[in-house]
């Protein structure tokens, strides 16, 4: 990708990304300590911190891309403290969920959540970097001749705070949809996948209405194409409320 996409990329302001990361929380913890440590029931993996960043058991790589130890090492070099143990432990050390839940009132799992908590505004600049880095991941995996349309859809969003936290959530949530093993019967959900359903041009709050409508019709299309074995489709409720919040603030 040439130069001429860095300034495509999204500037995310630290106030900026305060404000996203307490969605972000909001959105996959409901605003609690406890929801800093999680394992999703049919998952084989801890969903940990702001972002419910992934996080494999020794020799697990599941198909959906694994961001836990980027993030602490993201934490580290910005010299925030990590307890000493995590810093010795590459990989998750609960090998199942039982396990991992088995734990949750230990001093470990206590030191993991007090990490998580202190250093939320970390996370959220993560997820946010992540999304710098999106924009020329998907135009190298898009089709040559959407690359441009893709480009297009993220500058409308791009353009205004609520577009920023729609892109930079909705990539943390779903990923850039450019793994190939992130596919469902040769379709991906995530960013990716979102802005080439949009068919807009106009700036402003039609942008996000329009990636509202796109992402739950992403996610729905997923869980249409899922595994039966998998029962994603207890989870569509709650991630169609989580694409609503992606809809022009009120007020």
């Amino acid at each position: 990708m040439g130069p001429e996409l860095s300034a495509a990329q999204a500037a995310i302001s630290p106030a900026e990304a305060e404000r996203i990361g307490r969605l972000l929380w909001k959105n996959e913890c409901g605003g609690t300590v406890e929801g800093l440590t999680s394992w999703n029931k049919g998952e084989d993996f801890a969903s940990l911190g702001i972002g419910h960043f992934i996080w494999y058991p020794e020799g697990r790589s599941g198909p959906f891309e694994e961001s836990f130890p980027r993030l602490v090492g993201f934490i580290q070099s910005r010299g925030a403290k990590i307890p000493e143990w995590l810093l010795r432990t590459p990989h998750c050390p609960w090998p199942t969920r039982e396990a991992f839940w088995a734990d949750r009132d230990s001093e470990r799992m206590g030191s993991l959540r007090s990490f998580l908590r202190d250093t939320v505004g970390l996370q959220a600049r993560f997820a946010a970097q992540r999304l710098e880095l999106a924009l020329p991941k998907m135009l190298e995996a898009a089709p040559p001749g959407r690359r441009a349309h893709i480009q297009a859809q993220f500058q409308r969003l791009a353009s205004q705070p609520h577009g920023l936290y729609c892109l930079v959530d909705y990539t943390n949530f779903k990923g850039e949809g450019t793994q190939p093993t992130e596919r469902y019967q040769g379709q991906g959900w995530g960013l990716l996948q979102v802005l080439d359903l949009m068919t807009g041009t106009a700036a402003g709050p039609s942008a996000l209405e329009e990636f509202s409508a796109a992402s739950a019709g992403v996610l729905r299309r997923r869980v249409r194409l899922s595994p039966p074995e998998r029962g994603e489709q207890r989870w569509l409720p709650g991630w169609e409320n989580r694409c609503r919040t992606y809809l022009p603030p009120q007020g």
